[in-house]
């Protein structure tokens, strides 16, 4: 697998993301519908936000790349960013459209409906080529990008133009993050997945999005697919089963941390930003996926996505935890 050096100064940013930033509005009441919710909680949120918000909380200096209407809540999205450790200098204001809101209903241990309100499309969406500042994507220690980013142009224009100015630097990841809502069909997803997997080094997703990109949802066969097209490293995310990573080398396989979930929406997000954190720092591969899956468990076990991102000692005290009685549920 090829790492970054551990924890070498650099000119750029150890984490620059690129995709989706908005407005969570979270429901304070569970087990309950939105059309019964009285009181809501309002956050930062949007995938690729949520992994630069965590891979800041772990202390990597961070930044995002996305856009955000003119208007309050996108105001709010650039403030809670900068709040929250992450460099918004690379948020693009658009006049023309809203800055998205996403409602959610929890219902644990593991039904959490979404609903985008991004139409007809999203700042983020609209990002464009001459919206890349290319020496950020060529300085960044890890670059990481989501397939979400690809559905729609301008964005998915701008996005290859980032990858090209990167050149299949290592460290450069795609969270392979399908979400069938923002695409025509699956068939339309896996063409752009495809041309985008030839630009990238890591690739990170559960099962049905390694269905999408390589046609497998076997996670080992959905890893060597990946591995086949180029990649040093695939993460397949197995659910109940735990996670799985592989090179070509290497093959590593972590069990879940049980614990007690709130709500499982960030959980994921909040995994990105501590395999950066790992990637970065040179961990092999099992610490890297073992630490990654406490992070994600932390937030499953909180409401809220972004300000629930976990610090490294919280994540670390898990991860320690559950290596030593990975049976145990945990209380985070």
């Amino acid at each position: 697998m090829t790492t970054a050096a551990p924890d070498t100064p650099h000119a750029g940013f150890d984490v620059l993301a690129i995709g989706r930033s908005g407005v969570d509005i979270y429901p304070l009441q569970t087990g309950v519908g939105l059309e019964d919710v009285s009181t809501f909680g309002k956050f930062l949120g949007g995938s690729a936000a949520n992994v630069a918000v965590a891979a800041a909380r772990l202390g990597r200096r961070s930044a995002l790349i996305s856009g955000a209407g003119d208007d309050p809540f996108g105001r709010y999205v650039r403030a809670e960013l900068e709040r929250l450790g992450v460099d918004a200098s690379f948020v693009v204001t658009d006049p023309a459209h809203a800055t998205p809101v996403t409602f959610c209903e929890i219902f644990p241990p593991d039904d959490f409906p979404l609903y985008f309100y991004r139409k007809p499309t999203a700042p983020d969406l609209q990002i464009r080529p001459n919206d890349i500042d290319a020496d950020a994507v060529r300085a960044a220690a890890l670059y990481w990008s989501t397939v979400t980013g690809l559905s729609e142009e301008p964005s998915r224009s701008a996005h290859f133009s980032a990858w090209d100015a990167r050149g299949r630097a290592p460290l450069t990841v795609l969270d392979l993050d399908y979400r069938p809502m923002f695409w025509d069909s699956p068939a339309a997803a896996t063409e752009q997945v495809q041309r985008a997997l030839a630009h990238v080094t890591v690739a990170v997703g559960n099962r049905e999005e390694c269905e999408v990109a390589v046609g497998e949802t076997d996670p080992d066969r959905a890893a060597d697919a990946l591995l086949d097209l180029g990649l040093d490293l695939a993460i397949v995310k197995q659910g109940p089963r735990g996670v799985l990573g592989k090179t070509r080398t290497e093959r590593v396989e972590v069990p879940p941390n049980p614990v007690d979930v709130v709500n499982g929406l960030g959980a994921g997000d909040s995994f990105g930003g501590s395999l950066c954190h790992g990637l970065l720092a040179g961990w092999p591969l099992e610490k890297i996926l073992r630490h990654a899956n406490a992070a994600g468990a932390i937030v499953a076990s909180r409401l809220e996505c972004s300000t629930a991102m976990p610090t490294a000692d919280e994540v670390a005290a898990l991860a320690d935890a559950s290596a030593a009685d990975p049976t145990e549920p945990a209380h985070v």
